[in-house]
Protein backbone atom coordinates (compact mmCIF):
# COMPACT_ATOMS: atom_id res chain seq x y z
CA UNK A 1 0.00 0.00 0.00
CA UNK A 2 1.12 3.61 -0.90
CA UNK A 3 1.37 5.51 1.82
CA UNK A 4 1.67 8.74 0.26
CA UNK A 5 -1.79 10.89 0.47
CA UNK A 6 -3.62 11.44 -2.92
CA UNK A 7 -5.56 14.34 -1.02
CA UNK A 8 -9.09 14.54 -0.33
CA UNK A 9 -11.71 14.08 -3.36
CA UNK A 10 -15.34 15.28 -3.28
CA UNK A 11 -16.78 12.06 -1.83
CA UNK A 12 -13.91 11.93 1.22
CA UNK A 13 -16.14 14.94 2.52
CA UNK A 14 -18.87 14.84 5.40
CA UNK A 15 -21.27 17.33 6.33
CA UNK A 16 -19.91 18.32 10.36
CA UNK A 17 -16.70 16.62 9.56
CA UNK A 18 -13.49 18.06 11.31
CA UNK A 19 -10.32 18.39 9.82
CA UNK A 20 -7.66 19.18 12.32
CA UNK A 21 -4.77 20.46 9.77
CA UNK A 22 -1.02 19.57 9.84
CA UNK A 23 1.47 21.30 10.23
CA UNK A 24 0.71 24.21 12.93
CA UNK A 25 3.25 26.82 11.73
CA UNK A 26 5.74 29.22 14.06
CA UNK A 27 6.02 32.32 12.39
CA UNK A 28 9.45 34.00 12.18
CA UNK A 29 11.07 37.11 11.56
CA UNK A 30 12.04 35.42 8.21
CA UNK A 31 8.61 35.24 7.17
CA UNK A 32 7.79 38.70 7.61
CA UNK A 33 11.00 39.78 5.73
CA UNK A 34 9.90 37.19 3.11
CA UNK A 35 6.33 38.18 2.79
CA UNK A 36 7.50 42.21 2.33
CA UNK A 37 10.02 41.16 -0.82
CA UNK A 38 7.54 39.21 -2.36
CA UNK A 39 4.90 41.75 -2.05
CA UNK A 40 6.22 45.19 -1.33
CA UNK A 41 3.61 45.73 1.18
CA UNK A 42 4.83 49.33 2.86
CA UNK A 43 1.65 49.69 5.53
CA UNK A 44 4.18 51.63 8.43
CA UNK A 45 2.29 49.39 11.57
CA UNK A 46 4.19 45.92 10.04
CA UNK A 47 7.39 47.36 8.85
CA UNK A 48 8.29 50.09 10.92
CA UNK A 49 9.15 49.42 15.09
CA UNK A 50 8.96 52.56 16.21
CA UNK A 51 5.45 53.41 14.70
CA UNK A 52 4.23 50.06 15.89
CA UNK A 53 5.18 51.32 19.56
CA UNK A 54 3.60 54.83 19.11
CA UNK A 55 0.41 52.88 18.36
CA UNK A 56 0.84 51.13 21.68
CA UNK A 57 2.27 47.66 20.51
CA UNK A 58 5.23 45.97 22.37
CA UNK A 59 6.56 44.84 18.91
CA UNK A 60 5.54 44.39 15.09
CA UNK A 61 2.32 42.96 14.84
CA UNK A 62 2.87 40.84 11.71
CA UNK A 63 0.84 41.78 8.33
CA UNK A 64 -3.02 40.57 8.66
CA UNK A 65 -2.85 39.29 5.25
CA UNK A 66 0.32 36.83 5.93
CA UNK A 67 -1.21 35.08 8.90
CA UNK A 68 -4.44 34.58 6.54
CA UNK A 69 -2.07 33.26 3.95
CA UNK A 70 -0.01 31.19 6.23
CA UNK A 71 -3.32 30.10 7.66
CA UNK A 72 -5.27 29.22 4.24
CA UNK A 73 -2.19 27.37 3.80
CA UNK A 74 -2.74 24.81 6.62
CA UNK A 75 -6.11 23.98 4.92
CA UNK A 76 -4.47 22.90 1.13
CA UNK A 77 -3.73 19.70 1.99
CA UNK A 78 -6.78 18.92 3.35
CA UNK A 79 -9.49 20.70 1.47
CA UNK A 80 -8.60 21.88 -1.55
CA UNK A 81 -5.32 19.65 -3.02
CA UNK A 82 -7.68 18.45 -5.56
CA UNK A 83 -9.35 21.46 -6.47
CA UNK A 84 -10.92 22.99 -9.91
CA UNK A 85 -10.37 26.70 -8.09
CA UNK A 86 -11.18 28.54 -4.74
CA UNK A 87 -14.70 30.27 -5.44
CA UNK A 88 -15.43 32.59 -2.58
CA UNK A 89 -14.47 33.78 1.10
CA UNK A 90 -17.02 35.24 3.94
CA UNK A 91 -16.83 35.99 7.03
CA UNK A 92 -13.16 36.56 7.29
CA UNK A 93 -12.43 37.87 10.81
CA UNK A 94 -9.18 39.06 12.48
CA UNK A 95 -9.47 38.58 16.25
CA UNK A 96 -6.17 39.09 17.57
CA UNK A 97 -2.95 40.67 16.78
CA UNK A 98 -0.08 37.68 15.81
CA UNK A 99 3.35 38.55 16.21
CA UNK A 100 6.75 36.34 15.70
CA UNK A 101 7.22 33.74 18.06
CA UNK A 102 3.62 32.96 17.75
CA UNK A 103 2.45 28.93 16.69
CA UNK A 104 -0.68 28.61 14.34
CA UNK A 105 -2.90 26.20 14.48
CA UNK A 106 -5.69 25.42 12.15
CA UNK A 107 -9.17 22.84 12.11
CA UNK A 108 -11.72 23.28 9.57
CA UNK A 109 -15.08 22.01 9.51
CA UNK A 110 -17.65 20.98 6.34
CA UNK A 111 -20.49 23.13 6.62
CA UNK A 112 -21.75 22.55 3.18
CA UNK A 113 -21.81 19.87 0.09
CA UNK A 114 -23.34 20.33 -3.19
CA UNK A 115 -22.24 18.39 -6.16
CA UNK A 116 -21.92 19.94 -9.74
CA UNK A 117 -24.40 18.69 -12.22
CA UNK A 118 -21.23 17.67 -14.95
CA UNK A 119 -20.87 14.57 -12.34
CA UNK A 120 -16.86 15.40 -12.09
CA UNK A 121 -16.96 18.19 -9.40
CA UNK A 122 -18.61 19.34 -6.07
CA UNK A 123 -18.79 22.63 -3.78
CA UNK A 124 -17.10 21.96 -0.50
CA UNK A 125 -17.82 24.87 1.70
CA UNK A 126 -15.51 25.00 5.18
CA UNK A 127 -15.43 27.12 8.31
CA UNK A 128 -11.73 27.72 9.64
CA UNK A 129 -10.54 29.03 12.65
CA UNK A 130 -6.69 29.75 13.67
CA UNK A 131 -5.62 29.51 17.45
CA UNK A 132 -2.07 30.87 19.06
CA UNK A 133 0.32 28.36 20.96
CA UNK A 134 -2.21 30.28 24.19
CA UNK A 135 -5.19 28.56 22.24
CA UNK A 136 -6.52 31.83 21.70
CA UNK A 137 -8.71 32.15 18.44
CA UNK A 138 -7.05 34.73 15.87
CA UNK A 139 -8.42 34.18 12.88
CA UNK A 140 -11.80 32.61 11.43
CA UNK A 141 -13.35 32.41 7.80
CA UNK A 142 -15.43 30.58 5.70
CA UNK A 143 -14.68 29.68 1.75
CA UNK A 144 -15.83 27.58 -0.74
CA UNK A 145 -14.35 25.46 -3.23
CA UNK A 146 -14.98 23.31 -6.77
CA UNK A 147 -13.44 19.69 -5.87
CA UNK A 148 -12.66 17.16 -8.05
CA UNK A 149 -14.76 13.59 -7.36
CA UNK A 150 -12.92 10.85 -7.27
CA UNK A 151 -14.65 8.91 -9.53
CA UNK A 152 -17.43 10.53 -11.84
CA UNK A 153 -21.12 10.02 -12.00
CA UNK A 154 -24.01 11.79 -9.57
CA UNK A 155 -24.15 10.53 -6.43
CA UNK A 156 -27.37 12.36 -5.82
CA UNK A 157 -26.62 13.49 -2.35
CA UNK A 158 -28.93 16.21 -0.55
CA UNK A 159 -27.05 19.90 -1.00
CA UNK A 160 -26.35 22.00 1.98
CA UNK A 161 -25.45 25.29 0.77
CA UNK A 162 -24.78 27.04 4.25
CA UNK A 163 -26.84 31.06 4.96
CA UNK A 164 -23.57 33.23 4.84
CA UNK A 165 -23.54 37.09 5.99
CA UNK A 166 -22.76 39.59 3.28
CA UNK A 167 -20.75 41.72 5.26
CA UNK A 168 -19.08 41.52 9.57
CA UNK A 169 -20.91 44.28 11.07
CA UNK A 170 -18.87 47.29 12.26
CA UNK A 171 -19.88 46.41 15.63
CA UNK A 172 -18.51 43.32 16.09
CA UNK A 173 -15.23 44.16 14.66
CA UNK A 174 -12.46 43.27 16.70
CA UNK A 175 -10.37 46.57 17.28
CA UNK A 176 -6.81 46.46 18.32
CA UNK A 177 -6.89 46.97 22.34
CA UNK A 178 -3.59 48.60 22.20
CA UNK A 179 -4.14 51.11 18.88
CA UNK A 180 -3.24 54.74 20.33
CA UNK A 181 -4.52 57.09 17.58
CA UNK A 182 -3.54 60.06 19.01
CA UNK A 183 0.10 58.86 18.67
CA UNK A 184 -0.66 58.37 15.03
CA UNK A 185 1.95 60.18 13.00
CA UNK A 186 1.14 60.74 9.16
CA UNK A 187 4.30 61.49 8.32
CA UNK A 188 5.50 57.89 8.71
CA UNK A 189 2.74 56.55 7.45
CA UNK A 190 3.08 58.32 3.70
CA UNK A 191 -0.33 59.86 3.58
CA UNK A 192 -2.36 62.69 5.27
CA UNK A 193 -5.76 61.26 4.54
CA UNK A 194 -7.52 59.49 7.58
CA UNK A 195 -11.59 58.30 7.58
CA UNK A 196 -13.56 61.95 7.25
CA UNK A 197 -11.42 62.59 4.23
CA UNK A 198 -13.20 59.92 2.29
CA UNK A 199 -16.25 60.08 0.61
CA UNK A 200 -18.89 57.06 0.40
CA UNK A 201 -19.37 55.98 -3.13
CA UNK A 202 -15.47 57.31 -4.48
CA UNK A 203 -13.50 55.45 -6.21
CA UNK A 204 -9.79 55.83 -5.39
CA UNK A 205 -7.65 54.58 -9.12
CA UNK A 206 -4.43 53.56 -6.72
CA UNK A 207 -2.01 53.81 -10.46
CA UNK A 208 0.69 51.91 -9.56
CA UNK A 209 1.45 48.13 -11.11
CA UNK A 210 2.87 44.91 -10.63
CA UNK A 211 3.96 42.30 -12.66
CA UNK A 212 3.60 38.62 -11.53
CA UNK A 213 7.10 36.93 -11.96
CA UNK A 214 6.81 33.43 -12.15
CA UNK A 215 10.11 33.21 -9.60
CA UNK A 216 7.92 35.15 -7.04
CA UNK A 217 4.50 33.80 -7.20
CA UNK A 218 5.87 30.40 -6.69
CA UNK A 219 8.08 31.36 -3.85
CA UNK A 220 5.30 33.45 -2.31
CA UNK A 221 2.91 30.05 -2.52
CA UNK A 222 5.34 28.25 -1.02
CA UNK A 223 6.02 30.76 1.73
CA UNK A 224 2.53 29.78 2.71
CA UNK A 225 2.46 26.07 2.61
CA UNK A 226 -0.01 25.88 -0.08
CA UNK A 227 0.82 22.79 -1.39
CA UNK A 228 -2.45 23.66 -4.27
CA UNK A 229 -1.00 21.16 -7.81
CA UNK A 230 -2.66 24.16 -9.88
CA UNK A 231 0.41 26.32 -8.52
CA UNK A 232 3.00 23.63 -9.22
CA UNK A 233 2.83 20.96 -10.88
CA UNK A 234 3.44 22.54 -14.83
CA UNK A 235 3.86 18.47 -15.96
CA UNK A 236 0.11 18.39 -14.33
CA UNK A 237 -1.04 22.05 -15.88
CA UNK A 238 -0.01 21.35 -19.79
CA UNK A 239 -2.74 19.11 -20.40
CA UNK A 240 -5.45 21.62 -18.76
CA UNK A 241 -7.52 24.27 -20.33
CA UNK A 242 -4.83 27.26 -19.64
CA UNK A 243 -1.89 24.86 -20.23
CA UNK A 244 0.54 26.61 -17.64
CA UNK A 245 0.13 27.11 -13.86
CA UNK A 246 -1.94 29.11 -12.20
CA UNK A 247 -1.01 31.90 -9.75
CA UNK A 248 -2.76 31.53 -6.31
CA UNK A 249 -5.66 33.92 -5.87
CA UNK A 250 -4.08 34.69 -2.27
CA UNK A 251 -0.81 36.23 -3.42
CA UNK A 252 -3.11 38.71 -6.01
CA UNK A 253 -4.98 39.73 -2.58
CA UNK A 254 -1.72 40.75 -1.19
CA UNK A 255 -0.61 42.26 -4.51
CA UNK A 256 -3.85 44.16 -4.38
CA UNK A 257 -3.58 45.17 -0.70
CA UNK A 258 0.14 46.67 -1.57
CA UNK A 259 -0.87 48.36 -4.41
CA UNK A 260 -3.96 49.88 -2.44
CA UNK A 261 -1.47 51.64 -0.34
CA UNK A 262 -1.34 54.76 -2.77
CA UNK A 263 -4.21 56.39 -1.47
CA UNK A 264 -5.19 54.25 1.30
CA UNK A 265 -2.11 54.61 3.27
CA UNK A 266 -3.62 55.09 6.46
CA UNK A 267 -5.61 51.85 6.40
CA UNK A 268 -3.57 49.89 8.56
CA UNK A 269 -5.14 47.05 9.95
CA UNK A 270 -7.18 44.87 7.77
CA UNK A 271 -10.18 43.94 9.98
CA UNK A 272 -12.46 41.79 8.56
CA UNK A 273 -12.82 40.43 5.01
CA UNK A 274 -16.60 40.51 3.95
CA UNK A 275 -16.74 38.23 0.64
CA UNK A 276 -14.34 37.99 -2.08
CA UNK A 277 -14.50 35.85 -5.44
CA UNK A 278 -11.87 35.34 -7.68
CA UNK A 279 -13.28 36.58 -11.12
CA UNK A 280 -10.87 35.26 -14.01
CA UNK A 281 -7.11 33.58 -13.53
CA UNK A 282 -3.50 35.31 -13.56
CA UNK A 283 -0.49 34.24 -14.40
CA UNK A 284 3.37 34.92 -14.89
CA UNK A 285 3.58 37.70 -16.64
CA UNK A 286 0.39 39.33 -16.21
CA UNK A 287 0.30 42.88 -14.03
CA UNK A 288 -1.67 43.69 -11.97
CA UNK A 289 -3.51 46.68 -10.89
CA UNK A 290 -6.14 47.97 -8.51
CA UNK A 291 -9.11 49.96 -8.07
CA UNK A 292 -11.04 50.79 -4.85
CA UNK A 293 -14.48 52.14 -3.73
CA UNK A 294 -15.55 53.14 -0.72
CA UNK A 295 -18.55 51.53 0.78
CA UNK A 296 -19.36 52.60 4.16
CA UNK A 297 -17.93 54.48 6.68
CA UNK A 298 -18.14 54.54 10.57
CA UNK A 299 -16.95 56.25 13.82
CA UNK A 300 -15.73 53.90 16.58
CA UNK A 301 -14.73 56.13 19.08
CA UNK A 302 -11.34 56.91 20.92
CA UNK A 303 -10.18 58.72 17.19
CA UNK A 304 -10.69 55.31 15.44
CA UNK A 305 -12.68 54.56 12.31
CA UNK A 306 -13.94 51.58 10.21
CA UNK A 307 -13.97 52.09 6.54
CA UNK A 308 -16.09 49.05 3.89
CA UNK A 309 -14.04 49.39 0.83
CA UNK A 310 -14.59 47.22 -2.53
CA UNK A 311 -11.43 46.19 -4.08
CA UNK A 312 -11.18 45.24 -8.02
CA UNK A 313 -8.14 44.11 -9.16
CA UNK A 314 -7.51 43.78 -13.08
CA UNK A 315 -4.61 43.00 -15.32
CA UNK A 316 -3.10 44.54 -18.10
CA UNK A 317 -5.15 47.49 -18.50
CA UNK A 318 -5.77 51.22 -16.44
CA UNK A 319 -8.47 51.66 -14.76
CA UNK A 320 -9.75 54.76 -16.88
CA UNK A 321 -10.15 51.80 -19.99
CA UNK A 322 -12.00 49.45 -17.57
CA UNK A 323 -14.24 51.97 -15.43
CA UNK A 324 -16.80 52.42 -18.80
CA UNK A 325 -17.17 48.77 -19.16
CA UNK A 326 -17.21 48.18 -15.18
CA UNK A 327 -19.87 50.49 -14.95
CA UNK A 328 -21.97 49.00 -18.19
CA UNK A 329 -21.60 45.85 -16.33
CA UNK A 330 -23.41 46.77 -13.38
CA UNK A 331 -26.45 48.60 -15.22
CA UNK A 332 -26.86 45.17 -16.92
CA UNK A 333 -26.19 42.95 -14.20
CA UNK A 334 -23.68 41.80 -16.63
CA UNK A 335 -20.48 39.21 -15.71
CA UNK A 336 -17.19 41.66 -15.45
CA UNK A 337 -14.95 41.77 -18.29
CA UNK A 338 -12.32 38.80 -18.49
CA UNK A 339 -9.71 41.88 -17.66
CA UNK A 340 -10.84 41.73 -13.47
CA UNK A 341 -9.02 39.25 -11.42
CA UNK A 342 -10.44 39.89 -8.10
CA UNK A 343 -13.43 41.51 -6.62
CA UNK A 344 -12.65 41.86 -2.36
CA UNK A 345 -15.13 43.43 -0.10
CA UNK A 346 -13.43 44.01 3.14
CA UNK A 347 -13.06 46.33 6.20
CA UNK A 348 -10.47 48.51 7.77
CA UNK A 349 -9.41 50.05 10.58
CA UNK A 350 -8.43 53.91 9.83
CA UNK A 351 -7.39 57.03 12.18
CA UNK A 352 -10.70 59.24 12.14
Amino acid sequence: MNKASTGHFFEDFSLGQVLYHAVSRTITEADTSLYTALTGSRFSLYCNKEFAQQLGYAKLPVDNLLLFQIAFGKTVDDISLNAVANLGYAEVEFLEPVFVGDTISVASEVIGLKENSNGKTGIVYVHSKAVNQQGFQVLSWKRWVMVHKRQEGMQNTFAVQPQLANKVSFESLAAPQSFNPAAYDSKLSGESFKLNDYEVGEWIDHIDGLTIDHSEHTMATKLYQNNAKVHFNQHQMSSSKHQKRLVYGGHVISLCRTISHNGLANAQWLAAINGGAHLNPSFAGDTIYAATQVLETQELGSGLGAMRLRTLGYKNCLWQELKPQFERAVKDKAQLPSDFVLDLDYTVLIPS
